[in-house]
């Protein structure tokens, strides 16, 4: 980035307040907008089984509520003053059984915690901002497996993308967020729905 990039990165990151210290003032909360509508999915192999969906694992910074954002190369930063109202794992899971109930794909969709014939699990890899240039782009990175109803693994695949925010304006790194989001729950569901049932048929109904 030139220097005068990298002036208006500081800049929108003051405005925007980034810091990692501790806040003396209560934090705006955010959630992700609405999910946009997915086509419906279709695939026999899937066709009345139950899907738990697992809290994504993730690292300690990105795992927790705030809104994560590198600012530069090797600059790992927050945005003060505003926070995720669930830690990023939970946005995700519930994001996920949201789009894929939707979808119709199962016959049904909820938490893992429920009876079900299979199981998604995952560990979200990134989900920050990144000022490659300004204003950011929201970064979006899980990667997945599909096991049985006692974890024994089936298919797995890694599923990645980013949406440019609007502006610097965190209301506009929300919505990116939301936007990566979206784009990378379609191809997970598209994938679901591709899977052959060779993979599948004769480890889900043992």
């Amino acid at each position: 980035m030139n220097t005068r990039s990298l002036a208006t990165v500081a800049l929108a990151l003051g405005l925007g307040g980034c810091s990692i210290l501790p806040e003396s003032d209560p934090a705006t909360l955010y959630r992700l907008p609405e999910p946009r509508l997915s086509a419906a999915a279709s695939s026999s192999v899937l066709a009345g089984k139950r899907l738990g969906v697992a809290t994504p694992e993730a690292g300690h910074l990105i795992g927790s509520n705030r809104i994560v954002v590198f600012p530069e190369r090797n600059v790992v930063n927050v945005y003060e003053g505003a926070r995720w109202h669930q830690d990023a794992p939970e946005l995700i899971q519930s994001r996920l059984i949201d789009s894929l109930q939707r979808s119709k794909l199962f016959e049904s969709v909820g938490v893992d915690r429920l009876p079900s014939d299979l199981v998604l699990l995952g560990e979200l890899r990134h989900f920050q901002s990144e000022y490659d240039r300004t204003p950011p782009v929201a970064h979006v990175q899980l990667d997945v497996q599909l096991t049985g109803p006692n974890r024994e693994p089936l298919a797995s695949q890694i599923f990645e993308a980013r949406a440019r925010a609007q502006s610097v304006e965190i209301p506009d790194v929300v919505n990116a967020f939301g936007a990566a989001s979206d784009t990378l729950t379609d191809e997970l569901i598209t994938w679901l729905a591709s899977l052959a049932p060779s993979k599948l048929t004769s480890r889900i109904d043992d």
